[in-house]
């Protein structure tokens, strides 16, 4: 109970009747009692839990503080329970806080204030889950700079239901300074655009102080190989157009091949036929008599190439006789007479080209 003298004024809180009288003088006059007032107690509604900061999903090595909230009750003296299977000693405060939160850390949490020997309602329970350090994930839409262009890069932490993330952003593996506007241009939170090779990764952070999530796997941002005087956008057009051109002369060149290969085996085999063609002699020698003939074919190496066997036989045409008794060979110009020459020969012709 408090009063204020000078204007007669208290301030209740706790129901009951209550009365008054005025006093003055020493000793003290008083006079009568006043007519009783009943004050009535009104019911603080039922308390609620709450986080601060309001992430359900906690990771291993964050902060955060659990209260008790009693909406109506302001001004009492509360003293407070707490249910949680964590809370040995549980405290008597409206708030804890849990430093460096770990797995143990998890689960349900309820509360309710007490005022002498009353007692409000238990609140709802709301569940705290506490994971491992979480590890960020870079994706990029392309690992070369296209010419004049920028690679766009974006940064995330699963699972998707956690908040509050802000994203930090590096270049080159040992480096420790954050990328700023300078280095790339800042789109929404988690995605960001850069024009420069190097090997970029990223992580989250929130909370303060700022609670970091591992860092991401690198991704290498390389500047894209143009060749000299042809536009990037057509070295495709351009490589299709060089493999058809590669093809067809391919082909051309085969297709020239087979024919030519087809003109020199004919040639060859009209030059077979016509050298193994056998020339036809009338009969040289009535009776049983056989030919045989002895073509000699006359090479003059200082004249140029043989002549032809068959246009000149039968200036190269030897006759020899064989006796077929004594098996001699002798030239027709040692017999004194052609036409005597013995009928059991036999007349030879010999080819030698």
């Amino acid at each position: 109970m408090r009063g204020n003298e000078a204007n007669r004024v208290i301030s209740v809180s706790q129901g009951g009747l209550y009365h008054c009288r005025g006093g003055r003088g020493d000793p003290v006059y008083y006079t009568e009692d006043s007519s009783d007032i009943t004050v009535t107690e009104t019911l603080p509604s039922k308390p609620t839990v709450t986080l601060q900061p309001s992430w359900t999903q906690i990771y291993s090595g964050e902060t955060v503080t659990v209260r008790c909230e009693i909406q109506g009750g302001e001004g009492a003296q509360w003293t407070y329970e707490w249910r949680a299977a964590k809370l040995n000693t549980p405290p008597t405060s409206n708030e804890y806080r849990i430093i460096r939160a770990t797995e143990s850390d998890s689960g349900g949490y309820s509360c309710r204030g007490r005022r002498d020997y009353f007692f409000s309602e238990w609140s709802d329970i709301i569940t705290l889950t506490v994971s491992y350090k979480p590890k960020a994930k870079l994706r990029a839409d392309n690992t070369a700079v296209p010419v004049g262009g920028s690679v766009t890069l974006t940064c995330s932490v699963n699972p998707s239901s956690s908040s509050g993330w802000k994203y930090y952003w590096y270049r080159d593996e040992k480096s420790s300074e954050a990328l700023t506007t300078q280095d790339a241009v800042f789109h929404s939170n988690g995605q960001i655009s850069v024009s420069q090779e190097g090997l970029y990764r990223c992580r989250g952070g929130r909370g303060n102080p700022v609670y970091y999530t591992e860092d991401s796997q690198s991704v290498r941002i390389g500047k894209t190989v143009t060749v000299s005087g042809a536009d990037s956008s057509s070295s495709p057009v351009w490589l299709i157009v060089g493999l058809v051109c590669g093809v067809s002369l391919i082909i051309i060149l085969l297709l020239l091949l087979y024919r030519c290969r087809r003109t020199n085996g004919a040639v060859n085999e009209q030059t077979f036929n016509q050298h193994h063609q056998q020339p036809v002699y009338s009969s040289l020698l009535a009776g049983d008599r056989c030919g045989y003939e002895i073509i000699r074919r006359s090479e003059n190496s200082d004249n140029g190439p043989a002549e032809d066997v068959y246009a000149n036989v039968a200036s190269v045409i030897q006759l020899k006789v064989i006796n077929k008794t004594t098996g001699q060979r002798g030239d027709p110009e040692e017999s004194s007479d052609y036409n005597n020459v013995n009928l059991s020969g036999c007349w030879v012709v010999d080819q030698t080209f």
